[in-house]
């Protein structure tokens, strides 16, 4: 029986061998590529910064090891009131960007709803046009959001395109089980929270983090709409530490703080701080990503 086996086994050719052997390599060189960039600024935040000013090039391990920029990044006020207000606006914004985005999907999911193609043309229509950035500023401002988390949460409430997987994935619920629930009494509030939600569940998942990365990744916003520095979310701490020339890094530390001695790495050790919660958490969620750009992919 193992004879037969190995017998009816398909032999690979030479050239199918040499094929795979230059796939691997090449495959581990784009790998290379792709992360060594991290790797770079993690060995970069451990080292000197007279070692990188005096070194530029590749490198693999970190040279006159030092923590100094950790340390100023964990004890200093602005970096840690980044991470306060990135993650208020992630706990205040997120549910309630499922909550819009689930009703507006129930909705362009419906049938036979009153005045549904003249509503459904406004809604798409969001997703092509705006009003610009001034008109936008103007009503942030006038509507008393100016200089506030809020003008973080608000204008950014509900995605189009979210909307419209959201609605794919609703319309793939049986129409009978909605059928069923109206015939026992339930009304449409009863059937997004306690039939549609759980059917759902998965689309619900990618919205989450489709939304959660769109907030974490976010500086634009708050760079127009914030005034305070005690009030930017990380990111804005981290773009002014790497492009401003450190100026926010500078104003509020204290005496003792000699940001000028690691200006170079604590530019790296902020990029691993802002970076990594992200890392940790893309790896176990990289599916639903996939199943999200799958379920995208089909709007009609």
């Amino acid at each position: 029986m193992t004879k037969a086996a190995h017998t009816n086994r398909i032999r690979e050719s030479t050239g199918s061998k040499v094929f795979n052997v230059i796939n691997a390599i090449l495959l581990i060189f784009l790998c290379f590529l792709t992360l060594y960039p991290i790797w770079y600024c993690l060995v970069a935040s451990f080292t000197a910064t007279s070692y990188l000013s005096a070194h530029q090039g590749i490198m693999f391990i970190p040279h006159m090891f030092t923590t100094s920029a950790y340390r100023l990044a964990f004890t200093h006020p602005l970096l840690l009131s980044g991470y306060r207000n990135i993650l208020i606006v992630l706990v205040v914004s997120v549910p309630l960007n499922i909550i819009l985005t689930v009703f507006t999907g129930y909705f362009l999911a419906s049938r036979d709803v009153l005045l549904k193609p003249v509503i459904q043309f406004m809604i798409m229509f969001t997703m092509f046009f705006n009003g610009g950035m001034i008109p936008t500023f103007l009503n942030i401002r006038d509507l008393g959001l100016y200089n506030t988390l809020w003008a973080l949460i608000l204008p950014g409430a509900i995605s189009v395109y979210n909307c419209i997987i959201c609605r794919t994935a609703i319309q793939s619920i049986p129409a009978s089980l909605n059928e069923s629930a109206y015939l026992d009494g339930a009304n449409d509030l009863v059937i997004v929270f306690r039939l549609t939600l759980p059917l759902i569940m998965p689309t619900i998942a990618v919205l989450v983090l489709y939304y959660g990365i769109g907030h974490w990744n976010a500086w634009f916003p708050a760079s127009i709409y914030l005034q305070d520095n005690d009030k930017l979310p990380i990111q804005n701490i981290m773009r002014s530490i790497l492009i401003a020339n450190s100026n926010l890094l500078n104003a509020a530390a204290s005496e003792t703080d000699k940001v000028d001695d690691f200006a170079e790495t604590i530019k790296y050790s902020t990029i691993i701080l802002t970076t990594v919660p992200v890392l940790c958490i893309y790896p176990f969620l990289q599916k639903y990503f996939v199943k999200g750009v799958m379920i995208g992919a089909v709007k009609g």
